[in-house]
This record gives C-alpha cells, structure tokens and sequence, in this order.
C-alpha cells in the first residue's frame, strides 16, 4: 500500500511543466525509473472539456517522442504566423485563378463522382491482330455475331428447362448437369 501512495503522490511531485499551448492546455513531463530504465512520461490536461483536436501538431509530435524539446512560445508565434501566410497565399491563388477561367470564358468543372461508361469494346478488339483465317470484314463478323447470340438464346432456353425439372434448394447451385447441392466435400 505503501508503494502504491508513494507512486501516486510521485505521480504529482515529479512532474515539470513543459509548456502551454494558445488553446490554454498545459503539457507535463515526468521522468520514471521502469524495469531500471529511465522513461519519461509525457501528458496533456486540457483546459474544459478534453478535445483531441485542440492540441497542435507540434504539440502532439513532443507528446508522441517525435520531438526531444517542447515547442517554445516564439516557435508556436512562428509557425502560426507561417500556417497564416499559407492560407492566404491558397486564397490569393484560387481568386487569381477563377479570374483567368473568367476572362478565358472557361468555367470550372467539378470532379464526379458518378459511374463512368464501360470501355469501348470495339476499339478495343480492333488492337488485336486478325486471326488464321484472314481479314473479315464487318459482314463476317455481324454474321459470327448473330450464331453467336442464336447459340447464347439456346443455352439460355436449355437451362431454364433444366431450372423447372430441379427442385428448389437453398444452397449454391452450379452450372454442371452431373452437379448436385450439398454432395461436394473437400480434398483430403
């Protein structure tokens, strides 16, 4: 019990403070002996309500070890003054550029994020070279085309009458005719 006091009023002795942020959240550090290691602790007290998006980067880089040395205040006025320039610069610069879209008579289009079309099929067998059998015109291939497609309307029909013959299952169904649910077991 002791041991436990001990560490608990340590806990509150032994820390320094490391700094304060514009938010007004103050950094502590401690530093503790684990396993005969020296380790230093560092935490953050929030200033009302606990807001892990209040804390700064710079901030957030000493709590994680990023950083040996907390931020100075001249550090943080620093790099505020820089985040600032920043973001004017990006404003100056859109403002600049829908001018030039205007006097061009150019108007900005937006990403979408809709479904685009499927690619060209037709420009896309035409890269392949002609098989054994020569150059076939359009006709040709209209005419494999359409054998095609009387051919795909009687596999369909075929299947569809295989589908009444079969009783209904729950279970995944294959296209193979020697195929039956729920006989299939894995290799051993």
């Amino acid at each position: 019990m002791s041991k436990l006091w001990a560490r608990l009023a340590g806990a509150f002795r032994n820390r320094t403070f490391a700094g304060m942020d514009k938010a007004g959240n103050r950094y502590f550090a401690r530093k503790e002996e684990i396993d005969g290691i020296m380790k230093e602790k560092r935490w953050v007290i929030f200033k009302g309500e606990e807001d892990p998006t209040s804390v700064p980067v710079e901030w957030i880089c000493w709590l994680n070890g990023q950083r040996r040395r907390a931020p100075t205040p001249e550090e943080m006025i620093e790099l505020e003054a820089r985040r600032e320039r920043v973001r004017l610069n990006v404003a100056l610069l859109k403002k600049e550029e829908e001018e030039r879209r205007a006097k061009e008579g150019i108007k900005y289009k937006g990403t979408s994020t809709s479904k685009v079309g499927g690619p060209d099929l037709r420009s896309f067998i035409q890269q392949f070279p002609a098989d054994s059998e020569g150059d076939r015109g359009e006709e040709a291939s209209n005419e494999v085309d359409g054998s095609r497609k009387s051919k795909e309307t009687e596999a369909q029909k075929e299947f569809s009458s295989q589908e009444k013959h079969q009783p209904e299952s729950s279970e995944p169904m294959g296209s193979g005719a020697s195929y039956r649910p729920g006989t299939w077991q894995p290799p051993t």
